[in-house]
């Protein structure tokens, strides 16, 4: 079982894969921070935002999206942003017939660290040794994607398991 998981913007965008192996640890398959440029019009942003998850989708062929859910923010002209771009990831996902699920920041939180008000550097520093890694990640956006991912498969593991 392979599990886009996606940390939404539309500045960055954190994405894994994760494959889930019933053994010690699942395995990150792919991460990366994608970025969009400030100097082109917004749409053209979530286009890019769009053709780049339809390329990871066909190259890794995942069966589930895991995204956080857009949680309360003081800056409404980047919560609408953020929702248009996970609009737009949805779409994507969706069309490609990935199962949704979505989580908010506290239940990712307490998935990966236990404590529903961990701090970046918490989830930071539990994410590694949750999940097999090839390299050292430095991206808050590629391991909070990761982070998204590890909540999915300890919230829907019996969804996984049957298969």
């Amino acid at each position: 079982m392979k599990i886009l998981s996606i940390d939404p913007g539309f500045e960055r965008v954190g994405i894994a894969i994760i494959e889930k192996t019933f053994l010690k640890k699942d395995l990150l398959v792919y991460s990366n921070c994608f970025k969009t440029s400030a100097k082109i019009p917004f749409p053209h942003r979530l286009r890019d935002i769009g053709l780049e998850i339809e390329t990871i989708i066909k190259k890794y062929k995942p069966e589930a999206l895991a995204i956080e859910k857009l949680y309360f923010t003081t800056n409404q002209k980047t919560a609408m942003g953020v929702a248009e771009a996970r609009g737009t990831i949805i779409y994507v996902c969706s069309k490609n017939n990935l199962t949704i699920y979505e989580y908010t920041p506290p239940q990712i939180k307490v998935a990966v660290t236990g404590y529903g008000k961990a701090t970046k550097s918490m989830v930071m520093s539990m994410v590694p040794k949750l999940i097999d890694m090839n390299a050292d990640i430095n991206s808050d956006d590629e391991i909070d994607a990761i982070a998204i991912g590890l909540t999915c498969l300890a919230c829907e593991n019996a969804d996984f398991v049957k298969k």
